[in-house]
């Protein structure tokens, strides 16, 4: 009898050492974004925000009783590259696999992530091809889509400043003709009649836009819609080229492309720019948020930077994910993806959240204009 119960004590006290070992043994998180090149800046600012974020979840008991390790991965902004980061994560063994800063580079590993099992969830990335199942049949996205920033573009457009020339100033690829066209068939549903005196496309990493600002001065437009995810270099530049043109009328910004640290680089030229956003670390609903507060707080005393968008972005697709995994008590891919997709949560870094059934995250906008080198949300 006292062998049986040697025995026992002996695999009990087994099993309590092995579940006590797992529970040390990190989830990896895997994070893939530019953080070199002209949106090095803001990528490694964003990656801070992540680290942060799972800084707070481990200090809550981590997911699965287990703390988050992150691992981060460069795409240099190019397709080919984050294929090639992708492919990595996914040997390192990662439960999930946070992306997506340019469209055409998102696009490139969404089959890649897809095909290894692994739960891919797309940050800024906001081409509509990203939610249309055809790379990543369960696609997630918390940035807003070409639709919903053109839309709130043009409504700026026809409702605040009744523009009638319009000039456009974009990015030659899905994200920025996306957005334009989507800009456009919101004022024909607006039924807002304007004339379109310009347009100049550009590359992603285009630096020197006075050409194209001359083209556009000659056109006297009303408004100019500069369309630009590159906001360590191009829409800094922009907004300098642009004060220094003498282009009439007023700049308006595509949604996300004017964040603090885009102000920063170009200093007073950014000043009268305006623009549309879906967070703001100081204005209301957002200044009250316990959540909020709490990560500001931390991303202040940890890196003495208050977050921006992008920051508040990759923050939340990281806390909505362990949400969902603790809620579940799973980190399988289709049950995490099912319960995000059409899903709601409480207390998170944008307060209440939705998604529709595609995956996308439901927010609202605001207008903004920069006075005095800080942003303005406009009531």
């Amino acid at each position: 009898m006292d062998r049986i119960r040697r025995t026992l004590a002996m695999a009990g006290l087994a099993l309590v050492l092995c579940s006590a070992a797992q529970a040390e043994v990190p989830i990896k998180v895997g994070v893939i974004i530019p953080m070199s090149g002209g949106a090095g800046p803001q990528g490694q600012h964003v990656t801070q925000a992540i680290q942060v974020m799972a800084s707070l979840i481990n200090e809550s008991g981590g997911v699965l009783g287990r703390p988050l390790e992150v691992l981060l991965r460069d795409d240099e902004s190019t397709p080919a590259v984050g294929v090639s980061r992708a492919n990595d994560l996914v040997a390192q063994g990662v439960s999930v696999i946070i992306e997506g800063w340019n469209s055409p580079v998102a696009l490139a590993m969404q089959p890649v992530i897809s095909r290894a099992g692994i739960l891919d969830i797309t940050m800024f990335a906001s081409a509509d091809a990203i939610l249309s199942g055809e790379g990543n049949a369960l696609p997630i996205r918390f940035n807003a889509s070409n639709t919903q920033g053109g839309a709130a573009v043009a409504q700026v457009i026809a409702n605040q400043l009744k523009a009638k020339r319009v000039a456009f100033l974009t990015e030659n690829d899905a994200y920025g003709n996306g957005t334009q066209a989507s800009i456009e068939a919101e004022l024909k549903r607006l039924n807002h009649a304007y004339e379109k005196v310009a347009e100049e496309k550009f590359p992603f990493t285009q630096a020197d836009f006075r050409v194209a600002l001359t083209n556009v001065r000659a056109a006297e437009p009303d408004v100019t819609v500069a369309i630009n995810a590159n906001e360590g270099l191009g829409m800094p530049a922009i907004l300098r080229q642009f004060k220094q043109g003498r282009v009439p009328g007023q700049l308006l910004a595509a949604l996300g492309t004017v964040a603090p640290s885009v102000i920063s680089v170009a200093g007073e030229a950014a000043n009268d720019v305006m623009g549309v956003d879906i967070y703001f670390p100081d204005v209301e609903p957002f200044l009250s948020n316990p959540a909020n507060k709490r990560f500001v707080g931390k991303m202040q005393a940890t890196h003495k930077n208050t977050p921006d968008k992008f920051m508040a972005v990759g923050a939340a697709a990281l806390q909505v994910w362990a949400m969902a995994a603790n809620e579940l008590k799973t980190l399988d891919r289709e049950a995490l993806a099912k319960r995000i997709r059409g899903g709601s949560f409480q207390d998170t870094v944008f307060g209440d959240v939705t998604f529709a059934p595609s995956g996308q995250l439901q927010s609202r906008t605001h207008t903004f204009k920069v006075s005095d080198g800080r942003i303005v949300v406009q009531k």
